[in-house]
């Protein structure tokens, strides 16, 4: 695999992350204005959201370190 594949994965897993910290903070918001929410569907959602975009940093990181010889 190219070292510019790698970089354009890079760039896609970026963007999503991004996208998915918006989500994210969407469903936060969203879950505010539950009465109670902790316990809401949106802030469940929320933490789902959050763990599928640690992932995708997660695997940003494992294909930099294909570029630092790791």
């Amino acid at each position: 695999m190219s070292s510019e594949q790698l970089d354009l994965i890079r760039g896609d897993l970026a963007s999503l992350s991004e996208r998915l910290a918006d989500v994210a903070l969407d469903l936060l918001h969203e879950a505010m204005a539950d009465p109670d929410p902790k316990q809401s569907v949106a802030a469940k959602q929320e933490r789902l959201v959050t763990r599928a975009r640690r992932s995708v940093e997660k695997a940003d990181q494992l294909l930099r370190s294909i570029d630092r010889g790791s």
